[in-house]
């Protein structure tokens, strides 16, 4: 006789597994969602959708690539959901969408619920970090295809804008300002190239380094920020003076601030005004990574970016840092010129020194 568990799939783990969930999902909730978790699908409540003149549904979708192996080399699972959500709804709010609701996808080799639940609590305490439901998920166990102890995990999420208030590339002028906001560390792009150095430079990343105060697994596994709600609340005080955001992800500064920027003009970077975050200048260095390898692969210590015109640029940092948001100005968008690419960005002089 066989039997599914036999097979390798534990339905009544997956059951535990959701009991052991739910009361992190509760925390992540808004008054529009109806009914709780446990249904065939999630549902939302769009009728406040009818205040706005043209309301567009935005959508994003995205995972967290390979950080998800350094989760499981340290046996951490409880943070890596937060990663997820803010790769899916800092997405959103680039265009001046209210991120709504969220679902998720979590794949591993074999359900442990006490491993499932951690995950999920992150995801749903990176939801209510965003002001976003959690109206639902699927775990999925995939014997055979992975190891008992891998994991992978994606999701998507929707949001809404008033077509009027909808922000973009057509909004920015020469003359504004690039305000920066830090990011928390690496973030969520560029582990490939982290997991490479560790295993070239045969690091043990539980070892306390000197240059980083702690053990380099502890300062990987740091969540990425969640700006969301940083930026609807700039959204809401700036107006027609915020122009867009650029989210700081895969192809980092440049190569994201460029896909906001229209064809005649150029953002260009002064990296003067900061300082590489620690653990990027340190796997830099060890590993021998070029400059520019580095500035495409990793944030380079922005993880979004503002566009604003400058007789608000005092206040978009004034407001920022009212929400305990430390920003900068950056730089600015000129002109293109004769050495410039039209709608690209650049990175200017030399990093501040630590």
């Amino acid at each position: 006789m066989s039997t599914y568990k036999d097979a390798g799939v534990d339905i009544d783990a997956g059951d535990r597994a959701v009991e052991l969930m739910k009361a992190s999902i509760a925390k992540a909730s808004r008054k529009e969602v109806m009914g709780g978790i446990g249904g065939f699908a999630g549902l939302f409540d769009a009728s406040a959708l009818k205040s706005m003149q043209r309301p567009l549904l935005a959508t994003s979708t995205d995972g967290v690539g390979t950080k998800t192996e350094i989760a499981r080399m340290l046996g951490k699972y409880d943070t890596i959901g937060e990663d997820l959500v803010a790769m899916v709804v800092d997405d959103l709010v680039v265009c001046g969408a209210e991120p709504l609701f969220m679902t998720d996808y979590i794949a591993v080799g074999k359900v442990v619920p006490e491993r499932i639940a951690a995950i999920v609590g992150g995801i749903a305490r990176g939801c209510e970090k965003a002001g976003t439901a959690l109206v639902g998920g699927e775990t999925a166990e995939h014997p055979g295809l992975m190891e008992e102890d891998e994991f992978d995990i994606a999701g998507a999420a929707t949001g809404v804008v008033d077509a009027h208030l909808q922000l973009g590339a057509d909004r920015v002028k020469a003359g504004d300002v690039l305000i920066a906001m830090p990011s928390s560390g690496i973030h969520a792009n560029g582990f490939s190239l982290v997991r490479h150095i560790i295993a070239t430079q045969k690091i043990d990343i539980n070892k306390n380094v000197a240059d980083l105060g702690r053990s380099l697994g502890e300062v990987l596994i740091t969540p990425t920020e969640i700006y969301a709600l940083d930026c609807l609340a700039l959204i809401r005080t700036l107006k027609e003076n915020l122009r867009t955001f650029s989210h700081i992800t895969g192809g980092g500064l440049a190569d994201n601030t460029a896909r906001v920027i229209p064809h005649g003009l150029v953002a260009t970077y002064d990296r003067a005004t900061w300082s590489l975050p620690q653990e990027m200048s340190y796997l830099a260095s060890l590993a021998q990574v070029p400059q520019p390898d580095l500035e495409r692969t990793w944030n380079a210590g922005i993880g979004m970016v503002a566009i604003v015109a400058p007789e608000v640029a005092d206040l978009t940092i004034a407001s920022l840092a009212a929400r305990g948001m430390k920003a900068w100005v950056a730089g600015q968008i000129e002109p293109a010129s004769l050495l410039t690419m039209p709608g690209s960005s650049v990175l200017a002089g030399k990093y501040q020194s630590r």
